[in-house]
């Protein structure tokens, strides 16, 4: 079967590019210009192409040039981007015009039904990428306190609801009181803002929403993700188990450890 990686930002795009070149797929990688991070030319037997993430347009002519059958969005886009100086192609224009709202959810979805519109099917992320599913438990050394623990639970009511509203999967908290909730600007930005706040000891957690498009935008989390809570001097990552991808998760699990910080799956 013919396949189609649309790479946003980090390194799932790859890793999905490579584990549908491993179950025989021949493979299409489209990277977004402004947003993709990692590199593709050295994986053997993939294409590359490269658009602007406004060219909606030239998307489609793409996956329909190369017979695209199914098509894999992997790879945060940062939303702001649509709020930037880019120009947008005729297709995005028509696109976010008929748009009841621009949530993450409703713009993705009217994006897949213009794939779906010329025959194609969109893979669910899980396809190519349950392997980073991370399971539930204590994966650094040191424990969550008494209090952590607390707002963990906090925090996890708290993200849950603002995925409910499509608005984020990401919450910083200390005390019972939320420092950050995360929007447009992204995780990494909602974690430093949060820290910030907070001063040190912040606890993060992030979720999947309560009705997860499986195509598109699984709560990710990765070295870098904890890199930032260490410099913010936050202590605990928590992530929804069997819900979250975690990159990388030896790395992240030496990180955390390294560092004294709590890393753990709920």
């Amino acid at each position: 079967m013919k396949a189609a990686v649309v790479a946003g930002y980090g390194t799932l795009p790859r890793i999905a590019a490579e584990n549908l070149l491993k179950k025989g797929h021949s493979v299409l990688v489209v990277a977004l210009d402004e947003a993709v991070s990692t590199g593709f030319s050295d994986i053997q037997g993939i294409s590359l192409e490269k658009i602007s993430v406004t060219q909606v347009g030239k998307l489609i002519k793409l996956l329909k040039k190369y017979d695209i059958e199914s098509v894999l969005f992997a790879g945060k886009v940062n939303k702001a981007l649509i709020f930037s100086n880019l120009k947008f192609d005729l297709l995005a224009v028509k696109v976010l015009a008929g748009l009841k709202n621009r949530k993450d959810d409703t713009i993705m979805d009217a994006i897949c039904r213009l794939v779906t519109d010329e025959g194609m099917q969109i893979m669910e992320q899980t396809y190519a990428l349950d392997s980073l599913y991370m399971q539930k438990g204590i994966y650094s050394k040191l424990k969550p306190t008494p209090e952590q623990e607390k707002d963990i639970l906090f925090g996890y009511d708290t993200a849950k609801e603002l995925g409910r509203l499509d608005v984020g999967q990401t919450v910083v908290v200390k005390n019972s009181a939320v420092m950050a909730l995360e929007a447009i600007e992204g995780t990494d930005q909602a974690i430093e803002r949060g820290c910030r706040l907070a001063k040190e000891g912040a606890v993060v957690v992030k979720c999947a929403k309560p009705s997860q498009d499986l195509r598109f935008d699984i709560p990710t989390v990765g070295i870098d993700t904890l890199k930032i809570l260490n410099d913010n001097k936050g202590k605990v990552l928590a992530v929804e188990a069997d819900s979250t991808f975690v990159v990388e998760i030896d790395k992240c699990i030496r990180f955390a450890d390294e560092n004294k910080l709590v890393f753990l799956a709920i």
